[in-house]
């Protein structure tokens, strides 16, 4: 029996899971790409066409009627995350939500209290680091504890350029940084018990109908066992996409990094107090001329994170990332938010 997936939303998003899902069809023939959902019906006809796509509908709705589909990924504007998601659910299908769960904490918990209620197990939430490869020996790193006790982590995403004109943004914060607020979460297995956080407008909104609260934008995390996590998120890094992990422990460090001239290697390397542990080189994938900057990077992570869902899902056994971990970050996002740090004047 085929496993029917479609792709509910086709913004950059749902064009990188539509295309990592046309490649599990053609590696398996059990599963089928059945479906592309979008409002601008002619813009999924012609991405159907290129990817083998069997249906297309304008709305949830239509797809649900139509019974085309057993499970779906969900990448519309996330103001309308829970809406096609719910119907989605009460449809029976199970879902791959992209983050974040909802564009606010306050309908997180709402959201969060309808699945716990009426399908705790029907979401899993796209946090793709949770299986990137480098970030995942890292993490194997410091549960056997190569490092010692971990203290501090910096975890910095920087894009090189501005949000595509008329990207639906929930601001820089919530779409960008709850990155790597869950990286944090899933590294040291802590929640923070407090956050704050600042944020600039600096170059890049200049340059884009897309309106976000900051360009820029500095998260600090405290944890009550002598832990901190500093997180740095912009638009500005034009010599190109920046993405690094540092882990400071006790007796030793980790880097997870790709800002290099060559952007298809990912390094890893952990070193103790006197002494190199290891450095290990991580190839990514080319993609195709078109794709967002950041999938050379996490292309290989997205599809082992669909195949997840896709296995979850033929098996009837709970997700790895769920909503609540979709609510956790919100929760600290909030936090960030409802605690701006303000500068005092030079005398």
């Amino acid at each position: 029996m085929k496993t029917r997936i479609a792709v509910v939303g086709l913004g950059r998003m749902g064009v990188v899971h539509a295309f990592h899902a046309r490649e599990a069809a053609a590696e398996d023939a059990s599963i089928e790409l059945a479906a592309l959902v979008d409002a601008d019906l002619d813009r999924a006809t012609r991405l159907a066409s290129d990817l083998g796509a069997e249906r297309v509908f304008a709305s949830v709705e239509e797809l649900v009627a139509a019974d085309a589909a057993d499970v779906a990924v969900v990448a519309t504007p996330t103001a309308m995350h829970r809406a096609h998601s719910e119907t989605l659910i009460e449809a029976g299908l199970r879902i791959l939500l992209e983050k974040p769960l909802t564009d606010s904490l306050e309908s997180d918990r709402a959201f969060a209290a309808w699945l716990d209620q009426q399908a705790p197990q029907a979401v899993m939430v796209g946090f793709q680091r949770r299986f990137d490869a480098p970030l995942a020996e890292a993490k194997r790193l410091i549960d056997d504890g190569a490092i010692g006790r971990v203290f501090k982590i910096v975890s910095v995403l920087e894009d090189s350029g501005p949000l595509p004109d008329g990207y639906e943004s929930s601001g820089l914060v919530v779409d960008m940084a709850v990155h790597n607020v869950d990286e944090v979460r899933w590294l040291t297995g802590q929640t923070p018990s407090r956050a704050a956080s600042i944020g600039f407008n600096l170059s890049s909104h200049k340059l884009t109908t897309a309106v976000e609260d900051f360009d820029e934008a500095l998260l600090l995390l405290w944890f009550d066992q002598d832990l901190a996590a500093r997180i740095e998120v912009s638009r500005n890094h034009r010599p190109g996409y920046r993405i690094e992990t540092q882990i400071f422990g006790e007796e030793g460090a980790i880097h997870v990094g790709r800002f290099r001239q060559n952007k298809l290697e990912v390094v890893l390397e952990a070193f103790g107090r006197e002494r190199p542990i290891v450095r290990e080189t991580y190839p990514m994938r080319a993609y195709e001329a078109g794709m967002p900057e950041f999938v050379d990077r996490y292309g290989t992570a997205y599809q082992a994170e669909l195949s997840a869902f896709i296995d979850c899902c033929r098996e009837e056994k709970p997700f790895p990332v769920t909503h609540r971990d979709g609510l956790a970050a919100m929760q600290i996002i909030d936090a960030a938010g409802r605690s701006k740090l303000t500068a005092a004047e030079i005398a």
